[in-house]
């Protein structure tokens, strides 16, 4: 079904307007970015009672339409700009009920743009425990605008929301707030008429953001900055005029419509909370136990859905050799797509609950208080808090997280976030990290109740966070800029998770990992089977003529031959050549040709890495005997000496490579969009290149 209509969701940060749109469009949600531009960009469909069905925008939250990052920038370019290809019918403005007064400024702007609006008034159940009461129909008729009550997270009043959006119509109705041409009218004129704007106050924003807003072309620009001299037009005093005459007028409006009767009781409770879970000892604390219970429980819970999954494959994988007829086709299906397929399914329940942990910390709240405990750290080495978010959010993909950088306004604090931020160990890394843990790391308990695999994978977390800090150390020194900075953050009220929430962020999260990681797995597997499969010239007809002659036959046993078989012609494969040109390279870090193989194909994602190990021990086995990668490569040995591949210090060396290495084309490709030159992804990864052999050297001569 088409859409019809194009609505917006605006409002504050915190608002609760995430949660709406999760609400009104369920799973119907796609992600993209903005035209021209790389923020987010979040819409989705919504069925209304009527039967019709409207495209819902989330669009960056923002405290007012003077943006002070890129990603604010957007809204007043979306919604000043009727050409824009997101630009809406309604907008819908999501207001916090317990914080109205800073809320309704952002409202007395957008309905000053002369757009049909409906007021989405939030967090009504918080307000009515703080004893804040408020006139929905006074507000309204005072405004002269559709309000709608809402509790978000209890799921209340969203049905009353999406029938104010059935009835709205695409006139607007709101009154005036504020005079708005009396703040430069002979400039405001001047810039309508020769733009041919009929909106004052589109106009007057014109005017402060011509700079930065994409549909004023250059000419234009340095027209209206010469109409701003002419005029002796004064931004700040301008905006400063403007900001005190709309909080004249929220005032007003706020005097006739709300009561307060005391101060909230849940932040009353949540500063309490916040003396223990931010103090200064015991709120690190705190954290690093949570963080520890986090990593505890990926392993402990997800390892009876790993087990079946894998049983799932193999028992696929039988089935596949007994019942298909034999050849290249039943291989390259077997061999190539059920393993990388089995490669990428097997790590669905830790990926899974990681985003659930992630999830529940931003929904409490607690999040917010980590970023502000760990502002001080941030400081010491150059950054500012805001890059705490990017670093945190780097725990589940470094590309997002690169893009969340640009709320940071400071050049030099961006540009170190962005450099550093690929060191914190994301997803990605968690089924290799897991499968070298399981490896070589006992799963027993440790005074009783740590469980020794999931405390080794926390320490590979802090080891990547303590390195990304200390990078940052580094290049504050060699990065020079006179630019201060300054981090200011709103800390909510501790709430409930929403569970549904959390419901449809792990649902997320496996739909990206399978289509988007997987899909590139998947690819890299066949690939690699092909590569593992053939090579140059008549050598692998020659190495099957060697071993069904007599001579062979007569000295080993029809399983021996097969294995010996296998081993050789992978050696001699395509990708056999390229693993053995790599390996004296590699040596050194305690790794081998085959591991040279999966250093290259998981340069596109590192989560190919273990793709491409269920291929080449698929590739170099035993058909008759299926069983997980994890077995084989546990059974591995070294050609030359006959001695396990995946030794303690071998498992070790690797993981830290891989905490270190870029090895993801993703992220390379968005810090060259995010700083608009080559030379930064390249500086990025070369240093990161360096850092890792260098890492993976010392820790493998160490563990030996």
């Amino acid at each position: 079904m088409k859409s019809t209509l194009r609505v917006a969701l605006v409002g504050n940060p915190n608002t609760g307007k995430s949660t709406i749109f999760n609400a009104l469009t369920g799973l119907n949600q796609k992600v993209g970015n903005f035209p021209g531009v790389t923020v987010d960009k979040k819409s989705g469909l919504c069925k209304l009672p009527d039967g019709k069905q409207v495209e819902i925008i989330d669009l960056p939250g923002t405290y007012s339409l003077y943006p002070k990052s890129a990603d604010e920038t957007i809204v007043f370019e979306v919604l000043s700009n009727p050409d824009n290809s997101s630009h809406p019918d309604l907008v819908v403005i999501v207001a916090d009920a317990t914080n109205l007064k800073r809320n309704l400024l952002l409202y007395t702007q957008i309905a000053d743009l002369k757009l049909p609006v409906i007021i989405a008034l939030n967090m009504m159940d918080q307000a009515e425990k703080g004893n804040i009461e408020i006139d929905i129909h006074a507000l309204a008729a005072r405004l002269n605008v559709p309000v709608v009550a809402l509790a978000a997270r209890k799921s209340l009043g969203l049905d009353e929301l999406k029938s104010a959006i059935s009835y709205s119509t695409n006139i607007p109705l709101q009154h005036a707030t504020i005079d708005v041409e009396n703040i430069a009218p002979e400039l405001i004129k001047a810039v309508g008429d020769k733009l041919n704007i009929d909106n004052p106050y589109v106009a007057l924003q014109i005017v402060h953001q011509h700079e930065h807003l994409k549909y004023i072309n250059k000419e234009d620009s340095l027209w209206i900055e010469e109409q701003g001299k002419i005029h002796d037009f004064h931004p700040q005093k301008a905006q400063a005029a403007e900001t005190i005459a709309r909080y004249n007028f929220i005032n007003e409006v706020l005097l006739d419509t709300v009561v307060y009767k005391s101060v909230a009781l849940e932040e009353n409770i949540s500063n309490k909370i916040d003396h223990y879970l931010t103090h200064k000892v015991w709120g690190f604390v705190i954290f690093f136990l949570i963080l520890f219970a986090i990593f505890q429980s990926i392993f402990a819970w997800s390892e009876y859905p790993m087990m079946l999954i894998e049983t799932v494959f193999v028992w696929l994988a039988e089935l596949g050799h007994t019942y298909l007829p034999a050849g290249v086709f039943t291989d390259l299906l077997i061999d190539g797509v059920l393993a990388g397929l089995s490669g990428v399914m097997v790590f669905i329940p830790q990926i899974a609950l990681l985003f659930a942990f992630i999830s529940v910390l931003e929904d409490t709240g607690y999040m917010a208080r980590v970023t502000f405990m760990m502002d001080k750290l941030m400081r010491k080495v150059g950054l500012s808090g805001k890059s705490v978010v990017p670093l945190i959010g780097g725990l589940a993909c470094a590309v997002p997280s690169i893009m969340s950088a640009r709320t940071i306004e400071n050049w030099k604090d961006r540009i170190i976030t962005i450099m550093v931020t690929p060191l914190v160990s994301c997803s990605a890394r968690l089924p290799i990290y897991t499968l070298l843990i399981s490896l070589v790391v006992p799963s027993k308990l440790v005074l009783g109740f740590i469980n020794l695999q999931g405390l080794v994978l926390m320490l590979m977390y802090l080891l990547s966070i303590v390195m990304a800090i200390l990078v940052a150390w580094v290049m504050k020194i060699i990065i020079r800029s006179n630019l201060k900075s300054y981090f200011i953050m709103e800390l909510p009220v501790y709430r409930m998770p929403r569970w549904n929430n959390v419901a449809l962020t792990m649902f997320g999260s496996i739909k990206t990992f399978v289509t988007e990681a997987g899909k590139v797995i998947v690819a890299v597997s066949i690939v690699l089977w092909v590569l593992a499969s053939y090579g140059p010239g008549d050598r692998i007809d020659k190495i099957d003529q060697k071993y069904s002659s007599s001579e062979i036959s007569s000295q080993y046993t029809e399983e021996e031959i097969n294995i010996l078989k296998s081993s050789e012609k992978l050696e001699n494969s395509y990708a056999g050549i390229v693993g053995k040109f790599i390996e004296p390279s590699i040596e050194p870090l305690g790794f081998d040709w085959k591991i040279g193989i999966s250093l290259i194909t998981s340069f596109a994602a590192r989560e190919v890495f273990v793709g491409t190990m269920a291929t080449l021990y698929s590739v170099d086995g035993d058909d008759s005997e299926m069983e997980p990668v994890r077995n084989k490569m546990a059974q591995a040995r070294n050609a030359k000496t006959g001695a396990l591949v995946f030794t303690t210090a071998t498992a070790f060396s690797l993981m830290v490579f891989y905490a270190f290495a870029m090895q993801c084309m993703s992220t390379m490709a968005v810090v060259y969009r995010e700083t608009k030159q080559w030379r930064w992804p390249i500086i990025q990864f070369f240093y990161m290149l360096v850092l890792a052999y260098g890492a993976s050297f010392i820790v493998y001569n160490l563990l030996k």
